[in-house]
């Protein structure tokens, strides 16, 4: 999830879509990618589930002039203020999208639908009351991109520390494969248009530092082992994972903080 959250790309380019600088179809394209159909239930107004682009427009007459990213964990509710419902949600799918200008928020279900072999991903956003509050615990552009260049290197030091074979060559194959997808799906886009050339930067090293945890996490062999080292591993990556979702939510968020919206 920290490589790519769907609530990044919502708010990326509904940013964009809301500042005037794509169109409402290049923004539905976009936040929908590799997904089969994106739709937005509880929307004031409609009784049944509805489309992006009309979602995106309803959301604009209610008042809304950005969105915020939330990515929260358990025992860190990044991006979140309530109310309880709305935090509980986000916190089962460990991500969410907060409205400015408007008392509430998005959370996306996902399911899987098809025969094997051609599975589809459709995703309905659950539009719920939120409370909208400054961001707690997000870092500035630069501190973000200081922080991950040395979560880079932690996270790179537990993959050797933990005797994953082939860390180095793994590590580069699977960012490469990760960077393949992304172009193939989105082009050369790594924000939508708007976004400053420094979170362009923090986003992608976020990513790269998304992709070692994963590594380091799944990973089924090498030194981890046991219960108490497999206890060790995670202690040692979480601080790295906290960076790099902190730097997600910087990068996303850093459009709306520059323009002062909500």
């Amino acid at each position: 999830m920290l490589s790519e959250p769907r609530s990044g790309r919502l708010a990326a380019w509904g940013n964009a879509l809301l500042a005037g600088l794509v169109s409402p179809d290049d923004a539905v394209l976009s936040i929908v990618g590799e997904d089969a159909v994106h739709r937005v239930a509880g929307l004031p107004g409609e009784s049944a589930p509805v489309g992006l682009t009309l979602a995106l427009g309803r959301l604009r007459a209610l008042g809304v002039g950005g969105l915020r990213v939330a990515l929260p964990a358990p025992g860190h509710p990044l991006g979140l203020s309530g109310p309880p419902e709305f935090n509980t949600r986000a916190l089962e799918a460990e991500e969410a999208v907060v409205c400015c200008g408007a008392a509430l928020g998005l959370v996306p279900e996902v399911s899987e639908a098809g025969p094997d072999g051609d599975v589809h991903v459709e995703v309905v956003w659950h539009c719920l009351s939120a409370r909208e509050a400054p961001t707690a615990d997000v870092p500035s552009l630069g501190e973000a991109e200081r922080e991950l260049a040395e979560a880079l290197r932690e996270a790179t030091e537990v993959l050797t520390r933990l005797d994953v074979a082939g860390a180095g060559p793994v590590a580069e194959a699977a960012i490469e494969a990760y960077r393949a997808r992304a172009l193939s799906s989105r082009g050369r886009e790594v924000l939508a248009p708007g976004y400053p050339p420094r979170a362009v930067r923090v986003l992608e090293l976020a990513q790269r530092v998304g992709v070692l945890v994963s590594l380091a996490e799944g990973a089924g062999h090498g030194g981890a082992v046991s219960a108490s080292e497999i206890s060790a591993r995670a202690g040692a990556l979480r601080p790295v994972e906290r960076t790099a979702r902190r730097a997600l939510v910087a990068a996303y968020n850093s459009v709306v903080e520059e323009r002062g919206v909500g």
